[in-house]
């Protein structure tokens, strides 16, 4: 498995290295260990640019997802390259990228009452999980299931266990 990741931002200090052991985890937790991904580390400032391009939002906000290919809750859409993530454990294929707000991962980790890395291996195992299909916004079900998602590999992980919902 591969993951590259991008410090784009000076202000907070990550484990970078701590990151890419978080991100292989939660990828062999859902059997993507052939899988690829690329992590972006940035401000408020380069977050809101890229939230106001992509989703036509103009504020900040802790994490975007860039899926690669079209994924319905952790299987691919459209069969042109796979059927879905059982496929993934003989290939190498690549998710996507995920972006990472820093400076918001520090002003939410308390509220939340978590460390900033906890927050962090939060909004990497969310980001991951929109990699592949799951997504709150399209309803209460949908939302639920990534919740327990989440929840799950969060547990496998090593985190506190708060509850983001």
């Amino acid at each position: 498995m591969k993951v590259l990741i991008k410090n784009r931002q000076r202000l907070i200090k990550i484990d970078l290295q701590k990151l890419k052991c978080n991100s292989r985890k939660a990828l062999r937790l859902l059997g993507l260990k052939k899988a690829e991904l690329s992590i972006l580390l940035v401000n408020d400032r380069k977050m809101k640019a890229l939230n106001s391009m992509h989703r036509h939002i103009g504020k900040t906000t802790d994490v975007l997802s860039f899926p690669q290919y079209s994924w319905q809750a952790g299987k691919l859409a459209s069969n042109k390259v796979t059927t879905g993530l059982a496929d993934l454990r003989t290939c190498g294929l690549v998710l996507g990228d995920i972006v990472i707000n820093l400076q918001a991962a520090k002003r939410q980790a308390p509220e939340h009452g978590l460390s900033f890395m906890e927050e962090i291996r939060w909004l990497l195992v969310h980001g991951i999980l929109h990699l592949i299909g799951y997504d709150h916004e399209k309803g209460k079900y949908a939302g639920k299931k990534m919740r327990e998602k989440e929840k799950e590999l969060l547990k496998y992980m090593g985190s506190t266990g708060k509850d983001k919902s």
